[in-house]
């Protein structure tokens, strides 16, 4: 995922948060499935370790990660909004990190509320 982000973001690749001058929306590779595949990338090595240490520390520490990245994408989001008027079509359409666990964060609260009523 990591390599595939990279190649796939070519020159538009910068290492501040902010869009190039030059850049050009990217909407297609890696970037039609999930909007931030590089962060995406760095969170699930991240909890993958952490299953692979066993390790309730690292696994706390990989939530850390990804509500760093939930929050900087946030921020990220306002410029490249900014700078790409096509962008908020492209938001609506495509997930920003990991695509299943938005759906599992909305899901699980409904569940448990389901449970309880039994």
């Amino acid at each position: 995922m990591l390599g595939r982000s990279l190649f796939d973001l070519g020159q538009n690749l910068t290492p501040l948060p902010h869009p190039r001058d030059d850049g050009q929306l990217v909407q297609t590779g890696i970037y039609s499935l999930v909007r931030h595949p590089l962060y995406s990338g760095v969170i699930l090595l991240a909890f993958t370790y952490a299953s692979w240490q066993i390790s309730w520390v690292h696994f706390i520490g990989a939530i850390a990660l990804f509500i760093f990245f939930d929050a900087k994408v946030t921020k990220e989001e306002v410029w490249l909004t900014e700078k790409f008027p096509a962008y908020a079509n492209y938001r609506t359409s495509v997930k920003k990190l990991i695509p299943w666990i938005y759906w599992l964060m909305m899901a699980l609260p409904a569940r448990l509320k389901l449970q309880s009523e039994l």
